[in-house]
């Protein structure tokens, strides 16, 4: 259960990417790999949209992903996974000091445990998880196949940027992600996510096939769905970090061509990443081929 949670709380980002608003101007084009130039930059860097974790039979990079990561000299992931630090501050989020039955009514405490079981879990299993960890769960339903089926985008890109003996780095802490989710979904906000497993089943088969195909209409249509995300929680769980994320970028492009990835849904929308740094000067187009 606790490998399960961790590859919960590492898709769940990647989840988050339909309530994104997409703008007409970014999808103009089907990629989720964008090229950074200009305004100063004496190479071009690269954003890549991610799917963080899939099934191995819907698993696949394309070439031209590959390409523009050989061009480049950097790596850089919403984390740092080769940061030990980083991983215990994950290990970390996984408990709480108060328990969930504490915080629950009884009543609530056996409804709860009624919709665990759709899960594979039950509250006994649970009751010591953080609010985050929990809410992890939700994107395990993202995941159609066995764990040792499932295979990590970031993770894949990871292995030849070291292979490549590139330097490596994280846009942000796993705190910062805590910190969003936790401000983002309450216990009993995170307990209504869990009722929409079976929508979220269905959300994720279509996300995952307009993905594979690049097809930002399509998602387009998925991510304006409101039920698993209202504009607040769009606030911490996006928009916030893509502002933050659009002040570091700029030095760490200017440092070294870099190679960007982030769940897709960090790209797109007035408050996209892509929009963001077009309105500092960058020329962001998408890469085709």
């Amino acid at each position: 259960m606790k490998t399960l949670v961790k590859l919960g709380f590492a898709a769940l980002l990647s989840m988050n990417f339909m309530t994104a608003n997409a703008q007409k101007n970014n999808t103009d084009s089907n990629s989720l790999l964008w090229e950074v130039s200009g305004n100063g930059l004496s190479k071009p860097s690269y954003i890549a949209g991610t799917f963080h974790i899939l099934c191995s039979k819907d698993f696949d990079i394309k070439p031209k992903v590959w390409n523009a990561l050989n061009k480049s000299e950097n790596f850089v992931m919403e984390i740092n996974y080769t940061d030990q630090n980083e991983m215990l501050a994950m290990q970390k989020m996984m408990s709480a000091d108060k328990k969930i039955s504490e915080q629950l009514s009884s009543a609530e405490a056996t409804e709860l445990n009624k919709v665990l079981a759709d899960y594979g879990t039950d509250l006994k299993k649970v009751d010591n998880h953080s609010t985050q960890a929990l809410y992890a769960l939700v994107a395990t339903k993202a995941i159609p196949c066995p764990q040792n089926e499932v295979k990590m985008y970031e993770i894949e890109l990871l292995k030849k940027a070291l292979g490549d003996k590139k330097s490596v780095g994280g846009l942000e802490k796993v705190d910062d992600q805590i910190y969003a989710i936790g401000k983002a979904y309450s216990l009993k906000e995170t307990i209504s996510q869990l009722k929409l497993g079976n929508d979220y089943s269905i959300a994720a088969k279509k996300m995952t096939e307009a993905f594979k195909n690049e097809n930002l209409k399509d998602l387009d249509q998925l991510i304006k769905d409101p039920k698993f995300m209202n504009k607040e929680q769009e606030k911490y769980v996006l928009t916030d970090r893509n502002n933050k994320w659009v002040e570091t970028m700029p030095q760490i492009m200017k440092d070294k061509s870099t190679f960007f990835a982030v769940g897709s849904g960090h790209l797109w929308g007035q408050n996209g990443l892509i929009n963001l740094l077009k309105s500092k000067g960058y020329t962001v187009k998408p890469v085709t081929q």
